[in-house]
């Protein structure tokens, strides 16, 4: 599988204390896409996520401690930029993101800067219930008349930006919890990025077990619209002084 976006590739792998699955995601990224680089960002780990990752093959940025995954993407993109990358996919490292679905992000790259794997759209069997669903519905729907664009999965990380996206993540990512799926969309669009989804189907976690119990959820709930809160007040950039994908940055 060939990406279909012309340019070097980078895929951005946000791993913490993932000693048991990341060297698995790595080597399939590779087998799918052997003319991709793979950035393992080591978040501060504090078992060998970092060593099986190099071991692996992948290139590997490790962080002193842990930033959470916003920072993580900051330091990937700024890498990114800096080593002269002209697309890059973000990953998951637990294997929920299936590596097969990244052609279908990197097709719809051709008209867009910044595009979205949608768990939601129609396609697989991955669900969400209680607070946690209800939180997802209502970020989708703000999120999406915010935008002009319709979206079906505001909070997830399997995404494909270019440079200009890249370039501008890099100076402006938020690291705050949810931020960095929630508050970089609308970064995103106020700074002229044409923003688009695909759906994609979801894998079960790799290792580990996601949380749902109800206090959780309610936190999840409490965090996501204090996401979407800050992303509406905060002054971020506009278009004003940032190049466009038109413009050939």
């Amino acid at each position: 599988m060939a990406p279909a976006a012309a340019g070097r590739l980078l895929v951005l792998v946000p791993a913490w204390d993932e000693e048991s699955c990341v060297g698995t995601v790595v080597k399939e990224v590779q087998s799918l896409l052997p003319e991709a680089d793979v950035l393992v960002i080591d978040d501060g780990s504090t078992d060998r996520t970092a060593e099986v990752a190099a071991q692996a093959g992948a290139k590997v940025l490790s962080l002193p401690y842990n930033l959470g995954v916003g920072g993580a993407m900051r330091a990937g993109y700024r890498y990114a930029v800096r080593s002269g990358y002209d697309i890059g996919v973000q990953v998951d490292a637990d294997g929920q993101h299936d590596p097969t679905e990244i052609a279908g992000l990197l097709d719809r790259l051709a008209d867009a800067d910044l595009v979205v794997g949608a768990r939601f759209a129609d396609r697989g069997q991955y669900a969400v219930r209680g607070p946690r669903a209800w939180a997802m519905w209502f970020l989708a729907r703000v999120l999406s008349m915010i935008i002009g664009v319709r979206l079906t999965d505001t909070t997830s990380g399997f995404r494909a930006a270019n440079r200009t996206v890249m370039q501008l993540f890099a100076r402006h990512y938020p690291a705050e919890y949810l931020g960095d799926t929630i508050e970089s969309l609308v970064i995103a669009h106020r700074a002229g990025c044409r923003i688009a989804q695909v759906p994609v189907c979801m894998r079960p976690r790799a290792t580990g077990v996601s949380s749902q119990s109800r206090v959780k959820a309610g936190l999840y709930l409490a965090r996501a619209f204090l996401a979407l809160a800050l992303a509406l007040i905060r002054r971020w950039p506009d278009s004003r002084g940032v190049p466009t994908a038109r413009e050939g940055a």
